[in-house]
C-alpha cells in the first residue's frame, strides 16, 4: 500500500442507470471511466455478497458468493445468455421514472432473480467456457453454497443452476475488475468480521461456531444499551485446530475478486463483545479474547506473506487493538467527522496522521458530511470552522480537502461527499432498519464530467493523482 493514492467509496447498488439498482456491468464500467477522469486510483465498495431481504451487504446467507442483484441483465443479453421476452425492462425502468434516487429491492429480486436462474439454466444446458474451471476454482465452497440455496426453493432452482448463478456473477465481476485495472484503478472490497446466523456459513460448518451467546457492542456514549447485532460467535478452538482454514479460504476467495480488503470491526480479532442468547440488549455482554495475531499470521503464511488489508479501527480501541494492527503492519482508519471534540491530540485531526494510515471523511455508516455539519453542536461547528479557516458553507468540500492534505496514504471519499449531498442521501444509520437504509443511488446527471475534473484536480494538488 505505498505511494500516496486517494479513492471514492461507493456500493454498486448506488450506481446510477435506468432500471432501478446499480449494476457490476455497463454502469459500473462508466464509473470506473469517471473514476480515471478524476484521477482517482481506488473504488471501495461493501461486500458484494448476497444482501439480506433489507437490503443490507452485511448480513448475507454467505461469506463467499456473489450477490445475484449485482448482475446486469444487459451484458446477460448481450452474452447470449438472456433472450428479449426474459427481460421486463419496461417494469425496471417504471419503477426508475417514480424514484430515481432509491432502490426497491424488493422489486428487484422479483424482476431480476427471475431473469438470472433463466440466463443460468441456458448456462447449464448450453455449457460455457470457463464453466468447469470456475467450479474447481471455487471448490472451497460452490458446492456448499449451491447445496444451501437449492434447498431453499426446491421447486425453482437445483445446484447446477446456482453454481451457474455464481459463474455469471464471476464472468461479469471479472470483465469489470479488468476494466478498473485497465484504467489504473483498484478495486477495495470489504470483510465483514461475522457471518449471519442462518448463513449457508452455518449451517455447513456448525462446528465452527458458538451457540451461547451473540455479537454485539458494548453501551458508549452514542448507544446506551450498547448494539446487539446478534450474529454468531466463532469457536476459535475449532479454527485453530484445522489451521484457520475457513478464514484462509474466505480471504482467498475475495482477493480473487479485490484488490484490497477493508477488514470490517478489526477490534473483534482482539477480544470480541460477547452477549448472552436471548439477551434484550447488549449491556450485559463481556469481552472474550480472540486469536487475530495467530489467524493473521496464517493468512499471511497462505497469501505468500502479504496482507493487503486496510484496518476497520474503530470503535472500543484498547491497547491489545493497537498492538494487533501495528504487529500486522495494517494501515487503520482515521474518521475526519469525528475529530472535533475539542482534544487538539484527537488522533482523527489531520495534524495527528501519520503515513500508515487511511483517512476517511465519512464511512457508509456516518451521515454524509453535509448532513453531519447540519446537525453538529454549535460547538463542533465552530472548532471545524476554526480548524478549517473556512465559513462553514462547503463542509464537504472542506473536509475533502483535509483529507487529500493528509500524510496518510491513502484517502476515501464517500461519493456523497464529493457531490455535497444532505443526510438524507446518507447510506445507513447504524442499529436501524429504516426504509432507507443502503438504498440510496446517483441519478445520471450527478456522474458528469464536471465534478470528475473538480476531484481531479484537487487530487493532483495534493500529489494523489496517478
Amino acid at each position: 500500500m505505498s505511494g500516496r493514492r486517494s479513492g471514492v467509496l461507493l456500493h454498486p447498488t448506488s450506481l446510477p442507470g435506468r432500471r432501478g439498482t446499480g449494476t457490476i456491468g455497463p454502469d459500473a464500467r462508466r464509473f470506473v471511466k469517471w473514476l480515471q477522469r478524476a484521477r482517482q486510483r481506488l473504488w471501495q465498495v461493501l461486500p458484494i455478497t448476497p444482501a439480506d431481504g433489507l437490503g443490507c451487504p452485511y448480513s448475507s446467507p454467505s461469506a463467499f458468493a456473489g450477490a445475484p442483484l449485482l448482475l446486469s441483465l444487459a451484458d446477460l443479453r448481450d452474452d447470449g445468455w438472456l433472450e428479449p421476452g426474459d427481460l421486463a425492462f419496461e417494469v425496471l425502468e417504471d419503477a426508475h421514472r417514480r424514484d430515481p434516487y432509491r432502490v426497491d429491492f424488493d422489486l428487484q429480486a422479483r424482476i431480476r432473480l427471475g431473469a438470472v436462474r433463466r440466463a443460468a439454466y441456458r448456462v447449464r444446458t448450453r455449457g460455457a467456457d470457463g464453466f468447469e474451471a470456475f467450479l474447481k476454482r471455487e471448490s472451497d465452497w460452490i458446492d456448499a453454497w449451491a447445496e444451501w440455496s437449492a434447498a431453499l426453493c426446491p421447486d425453482e432452482t437445483n445446484l447446477d443452476l446456482e453454481r451457474a448463478v455464481q459463474f455469471l456473477f464471476d464472468v461479469q465481476w471479472n470483465r469489470l475488475r479488468d476494466a478498473a485495472h485497465e484504467a489504473g484503478v483498484l478495486i477495495v472490497g470489504d470483510l465483514p468480521i461475522f457471518v449471519s446466523g442462518g448463513s449457508a456459513d452455518v449451517d455447513t460448518h456448525p462446528e465452527l461456531f458458538t451457540s451461547g451467546g451473540v455479537a454485539g457492542c458494548p453501551p458508549d456514549g452514542f448507544s446506551p444499551e450498547g448494539q446487539l447485532w446478534g450474529n454468531p460467535l466463532y469457536a476459535w478452538d475449532a479454527h485453530r485446530a484445522d489451521g484457520f482454514a475457513w478464514w484462509k479460504a474466505r480471504v482467498r476467495a475475495l482477493l480473487r475478486r479485490v484488490d484490497i480488503v477493508r477488514v470490517d470491526h478489526f477490534r473483534g480479532f482482539a477480544a470480541c463483545w460477547e452477549v448472552p442468547a436471548g439477551a434484550p440488549n447488549a449491556t450485559g455482554g463481556r469481552w472474550v479474547e480472540a486469536p487475530g495475531q495467530e489467524l493473521f499470521e496464517a493468512i499471511r503464511k497462505d497469501l505468500g506473506g502479504e496482507l493487503p488489508f486496510i484496518a476497520e479501527d474503530l470503535g472500543v480501541i484498547t491497547d491489545d487493538v493497537v498492538a494487533l494492527r501495528d504487529s500486522l503492519g495494517l494501515p487503520g482508519m482515521r474518521i475526519l467527522q469525528f475529530g472535533f471534540d475539542g482534544n487538539p491530540d484527537h488522533p482523527y485531526l489531520p495534524h495527528n496522521h501519520v503515513p500508515g494510515c487511511a483517512v476517511y471523511t465519512g464511512t457508509h455508516d456516518n451521515d454524509t458530511s453535509v448532513g453531519w455539519y447540519a446537525s453538529a453542536d454549535a460547538d463542533t461547528r465552530d472548532r471545524f470552522r476554526r480548524y478549517v479557516a473556512r465559513d462553514g458553507s462547503d463542509p464537504a468540500g472542506d473536509l475533502m480537502r483535509l483529507a487529500l492534505g493528509s500524510v496518510a496514504e491513502t484517502c476515501v471519499v464517500p461519493m456523497q461527499d464529493v457531490l455535497r449531498l444532505g443526510g438524507d442521501c446518507r447510506m445507513n444509520v447504524p442499529g436501524s432498519v429504516g426504509s432507507h437504509n443502503w438504498t440510496w443511488r446517483l441519478t445520471e446527471d450527478q456522474l458528469n464530467d464536471d465534478q470528475a475534473d473538480r476531484l481531479g484536480a484537487l487530487t493532483v494538488m495534493y500529489g494523489r493523482g496517478p
